[in-house]
Parts: structure tokens; sequence; C-alpha cells
């Protein structure tokens, strides 16, 4: 079996035992068994670190479908290799030629050496910054529901936010919580982190410790590290103007919040599309131009190697600078003063294409199933659910169960990869030796 099919079936199959475990008696709060269709769709969002729900999962399920909930994201935000890795690790097993290929292409790795080690590192820092997430959201989350339900509030809005996933225990999500320095400050930063990629983490981690203790040589950060980190400052900080410039006018979600709020508000606005899904507004009162927005910032998503989806924050700079190059009427596209193999910008084209297409094909057939929903809202769900984010303008609940297996299955191949689903289903890639004589085609 090849890594790809390896991959996309150990999703199923933890698609699957989560489905299993939500639909017993014992996880739901009426203690009969769930329905078919709801335990599907909130194991797929779980896994796929999603966060559409279909029911309240803070008042639908009980403490242990919510703890099934919380540690299915968790699976699904470090990714089922990492995972499968981690519990070989656990019962001292050695890995053979075909696992080591697998770790290593699943964490987009140049070789096979170190894997392990990566492996301990991502597990460490992940418990590392849900823990201190714990910490910080306690002082917010006991005062108001005391200390046994406010330690699990933390503990699950902790691990959701890390890994992007975006679930909450309160029917409003975190409105209640939207002028809270200290819940959107830990929640949004756990977004950030969670979904820049561990790379990125641990150069920043090798970066202060050269500087703490004062060491000559010097750490150059990756081009990963670059694009990474620049890409999402420029578009967290865009996206806060933006908001705030469009939704100071809406009574709905920031007219009638006072200034220091609203900028708390875009703020939280501007990171939750980055695949996370919580929100300190009500996003079906938001203007069509605060919506197309937020699609668009979903549509774009996190970056490579964290907990997050969408198409990734270095494919867009790929093909930014490719447009780039066209206009400059240069040969080379360059990023920082390194040249982009063609085959990252074939990849870029081809992860764009496949994003474009699934988001196409999934909307039409939601068009035709619930005709009756707006184009807007249609859209945005698709996009939330390609992309792995979790918002909802509300209408999740409510359309059709075809429509519900369309998202089902929308979540799932954005969690997986438009390209490593294709490689699964048509067979890993192989170079050819064929080449064929170049001709001029009309373009544009």
């Amino acid at each position: 079996m090849t890594v790809s099919r390896t991959v996309c079936l150990g999703f199923l199959a933890v698609i699957a035992v989560g489905t299993i475990l939500l639909m017993m008696p014992f996880s739901t709060s009426n203690g009969n068994w769930n329905d078919l269709i709801v335990a599907l769709f909130t194991s797929t969002s779980a896994v796929c670190v999603t966060g559409l729900s279909v029911v309240d999962p803070g008042t639908y399920f009980s403490f242990w479908g919510q703890l099934f909930i919380a540690l299915l994201a968790q699976i699904g935000g470090l990714g089922y290799m990492t995972t499968t890795t981690f519990l070989i690790l656990l019962i001292g097993r050695k890995f053979d030629l075909r696992q080591k290929i697998a770790i290593q292409q699943a964490l987009d790795r140049p070789g096979m050496s170190g894997s392990t080690q990566v492996i301990r590192s991502i597990i460490a820092t992940t418990l590392i910054f849900e823990i201190t997430g714990v910490f910080l959201l306690l002082p917010a989350f006991v005062p108001d529901y005391g200390w046994n339900q406010g330690l699990w509030l933390a503990i699950f809005h902790s691990v959701n936010a890390w890994n992007n996933a975006g679930f909450s225990l309160f029917k409003d999500n975190l409105i209640g919580y939207q002028s809270s320095f200290l819940v959107v400050f830990t929640v949004t930063g756990l977004i950030i982190f969670g979904g820049i990629g561990y790379q990125v983490i641990l150069e920043t981690y090798i970066w202060l410790r050269d500087r703490i203790l004062k060491k000559k040589e010097t750490l150059v950060f990756s081009l990963d590290f670059k694009v990474a980190t620049s890409t999402t400052l420029i578009l967290l900080f865009l996206g806060t103007i933006a908001f705030f410039c469009i939704e100071v006018r809406n009574p709905a979600t920031f007219g009638s919040l006072n200034l220091r709020d609203q900028f708390l508000v875009a703020w939280f606005q501007s990171v939750t599309p980055r695949t996370a899904g919580f929100n300190t507004i009500d996003i079906g009162k938001m203007t069509t131009a605060g919506l197309f927005i937020t699609i668009a910032l979903m549509f774009i998503g996190a970056s490579p190697g964290g907990t997050g989806g969408g198409m990734k924050t270095t494919t867009l700079r790929v093909l930014t600078s490719c447009t780039k190059t066209i206009l400059q009427g240069k040969e080379e596209v360059l990023l920082y003063e390194r040249k982009i193999a063609v085959a990252l910008i074939l990849k870029a084209v081809g992860v764009l294409v496949g994003s474009i297409a699934t988001v196409i094909l999934a909307t039409i057939v939601i068009s035709l199933t619930d005709p009756q929903l707006d184009f807007i809202q249609i859209l945005f769900e698709v996009v939330s659910a390609f992309a792995t984010v979790g918002l909802s303008t509300g209408i999740t609940a409510s359309v059709s169960p075809a429509a519900k297996l369309v998202l089902i299955i929308t979540m799932y191949v954005g969690r997986v990869g438009v390209l490593l689903l294709m490689s699964a289903i048509l067979g890993d890639p192989r170079p050819t030796r064929i080449h064929y004589p170049e001709e001029n085609l009309l373009v544009g």
C-alpha cells in the first residue's frame, strides 16, 4: 500500500472509530443512542479539526462525548502519521524502512534521519502550548463556572484552539468573552502558533536560545520560516483593519461595542478564519463584504506543518511571486533571494486548481439539494468545511442530510489534501523519460 493510501485510510479509520464512540449512549447527555449522521458529522469535523457542528456540543454530548471530541481533535491536529508514530514509540517498537518513508512524507522532510526526534519535539511542543493555554484560561472560566467545570472548559478550549478545531462548549461560542483580553489573546495565540507550523516554532526556539546563551553562531532562518511568518503577519494586520473598517457601522456585530472592544473583535475575527472556527460575533449577521473577506482568509488558511488547513500561506506566496515575475518580465521565481523550483510552482498550481474545483463542486451540489439557501451562505459553509475552519452563518444544523454528507466529504478532502487524495486514488506519480517538443500557446 502506498504512503498516500495509508494516510487517507488512516484518517478514515479514526473517523469510523470516533463515529462509533459518539454513537454510544454514554456519549450523549440524554443517555440515548446517537443519530448516525450526527455522530459521523461530529467525528469527521473533529478529526479534520474543522469545528462545524450540527448540534450544540455543550448540551448535546455528555462529558464522555466531549472528551472523545477533544481526543479526536488532538489526533486530527497532530496528524495520523504523527499520532501513529508516537504510539509506536510508546510501546518501544522500531521503525521499518516503509514506516520511515511514510513519516518523511507525512512531515514533508527532506530525509529520513531524525524523524523520531522531530516527532518527540512536536508532541512536547503541543503539550507545552496546550498546558499553558489551560493555565491562562482558568482565571476566566473558574470564577464563572466553578473549579471542576472551569478546569474542563479550559482544557477543552485550549486543545481545540491549539489544534485549530473550533469546537466550543458555550451556546454562543466565545461571544460572551468578546471583551476579555485574557480569553481573546490566549485563544488567538494558540490558534496562531498552532497553525503557523512546528518548523517555525522550532526555529524561533533555537533563535531565542542562542540569544539568551549569547552564542556567536547566528541562526539562518529557513525560507519556510520567512514566508510563513511574513505572510501570516501581513494577513493578520490587513484582516484586522479590513474587518474594523467594514463592520464598524454594523450594529449587529461591531457597531454597538466601544472602540476597545471593536479592535478586540476585529483582531479575533482576523485570526479565527485561519482555520480555527471560534467566533466572538454572530457570523450570520456580518455584512456581505465581511463574509467575503472571511471566505478569502479561510481559503488561504494556515501554514504547512501546523494544525490548520486551507490552501496554505506558502502556496499563496509562491503564486503571487509567479505573478510578480511575469509582470516584471523575468523568468525565475524568487522569494527572499532564493529561486523557487519548477516542481514547487507546479504543486502550488495543482493545489489551487484542486481546491477551487472541490469548492465549486460542493457548492453546486448543495445548491441543488438545498435550493432555499442563499448562495453566500452555501459558499461560506463549503469553504469553511474545505479549509477545516468551522465558522458558520448558522445553517449547519438545518441543511438536508444530503448536504451534510457533502460537507463531511468536503471536510475530509480538505484535511488530507487534494493532491494526497488524488495520489491515493490514482497511485503515486511516476517520472517519465518521454519528452515532447515545445510549442507556444496564447495565454491570458
